[in-house]
């Protein structure tokens, strides 16, 4: 199997599955799931109770994570796509 270089903080572009082409910055990666979490990416809807904290409760987007192997780093994929001479 190789080796994963997917690190957080790096940017990946997303190559397979629902969100093909977008790209973001990696906030979280779980190597014993293989999943990872990009910024502005697989975005889900969860209702939450009022709390202390946030009063009103309500309706919050945040990030969920995808596979590892439907990511590749951004400047791999540029470069991948550069040399197959561009779409």
């Amino acid at each position: 199997m190789a080796k994963n270089t997917v690190k957080r903080d790096a940017v990946v572009t997303v190559i397979s599955g629902a969100h093909k082409g977008s790209s973001g910055k990696v906030l979280e990666v779980d190597r014993e799931k293989q999943r990872v979490v990009v910024e502005g990416v697989n975005m889900r809807k969860h209702a939450t109770r009022p709390t202390q904290d946030k009063p009103e409760g309500g309706i919050v987007e945040k990030e969920c994570p995808i596979h590892i192997s439907n990511v590749m780093l951004q400047e791999r994929h540029d470069a991948r796509s550069k040399s197959r001479g561009g779409k």
